[in-house]
């Protein structure tokens, strides 16, 4: 009799119940399976799709198009941008850039094509044909607006008030003659020296119909000083005597237009002098006139001790290409619509065709 004990004793091993470990060397007669590897499926690489000959169309069509408004602009042909060919090719346009934008290998084109469409189009072109002055008006022409818009004057001014005026060539000499005066008598005062900055001109004034105006707008050329002006007791005597300059020609007293007591609100002084406080400004505007003459006189002084940088670089930019220095005391004269001497018998002649 086998006791049932001594069997279960034979299959007991380290660990409760667990079967025996195996022999060393493992069982005779085992082998170890073995896998055989798989070798990895090669991954597909999609080809680059070339983009579709529809969005080079469409690309093309809009660069033509845009090229054709460009020149018509150029032309000043206002009419011919609103005809309805060229609507009718610009409707065209959208609906072949529309398609191109549905189209998956279009769509990168077609955003450039539109892109293109929309900062070129009749709209835009249209109206910057419209703007630009001397271009033909839309459809046909007024014979009465043509007219009106050759006017020599300017709307609601007569013609005796526009001839009582100085001429340009006396407000040319007395501009002259008072900024002289100013020069000699800083330098004389002050020990000032002086550079001429940007020349004098003129500019043909509009006539309020469309048109220009046989007067012009003369602005002098500008006087600075050599130095910057920087001391603030300095500067109030320098305004000081430049007004008893004018005041020997019947101007009227400088206003100092940077200056609080002016009733400016502080923050456009912040914006156009770079501060409230004249002592910290980084410009000084004083101004004069004649009044009822035409002659306005402005006096400026630059100081750029409390500028951050960004008053420096535009005054730069003003003075690029001039002898003028970036800062300093400076002045000149500026004269809206005044008629030349040589102008006054055309200017009376064209009058003629204009009663009132």
């Amino acid at each position: 009799m086998v006791s049932s004990q001594h069997d279960r004793g034979q299959y007991l091993g380290g660990a409760d119940g667990a079967p025996p470990p195996p022999p060393p060397g493992g069982y005779r007669g085992a082998q170890r399976m073995r896998v055989p590897a798989v070798p990895a499926a090669p991954v597909a690489v999609a080809a680059p799709r070339r983009p579709s000959p529809l969005g080079w169309t469409v690309l093309g069509a809009a660069i033509l198009f845009a090229l054709v408004l460009l020149v018509m602009w150029g032309a000043g042909a206002t009419s011919a941008i609103y005809s309805l060919a060229v609507l009718a090719l610009q409707l065209a346009l959208v609906v072949a850039v529309v398609a191109a934008l549905v189209n998956t290998r279009a769509r990168t084109l077609g955003a450039v094509a539109l892109a293109v469409a929309l900062v070129v189009n009749v709209g835009t072109i249209g109206a910057a044909s419209a703007l630009a002055p001397g271009v033909s008006k839309l459809g046909p022409s007024d014979p009465k607006e043509d007219h009106w818009a050759a006017y020599p004057g300017i709307k609601g001014q007569s013609e005796d008030e526009i001839l009582a005026r100085p001429s340009l060539e006396q407000v040319e000499a007395t501009a002259d003659e008072v900024m002289a005066a100013i020069r000699d008598r800083l330098t004389e005062e002050y020990g000032f020296q002086w550079v001429r900055g940007r020349d004098g001109g003129t500019r043909s004034e509009r006539n309020g119909y469309g048109g220009e105006s046989m007067l012009v707008q003369y602005t002098s050329e500008v006087w600075s000083t050599t130095e910057p002006v920087r001391d603030h007791a300095l500067k109030l005597a320098a305004m000081a005597t430049i007004d008893e300059v004018l005041a020997d020609y019947d101007f009227y007293g400088l206003v100092a237009l940077n200056d609080p007591s002016t009733g400016f609100d502080p923050a456009y002084l912040e914006r156009f002098y770079g501060s409230a406080d004249p002592r910290t400004q980084s410009e000084w505007e004083w101004y004069s006139d004649d009044y009822p003459g035409p002659m306005r006189f402005y006096a400026n002084v630059t100081d750029l001790t409390h500028d951050d940088g960004g008053r420096r670089a535009a005054r730069e930019a003003q003075v690029a290409g001039t002898a003028e220095p970036v800062e300093g005391l400076r002045f000149s004269f500026l004269v809206p619509e005044v008629l030349s001497e040589r102008d006054v018998d055309e200017f009376t002649t064209r009058m003629d065709d204009y009663p009132y």
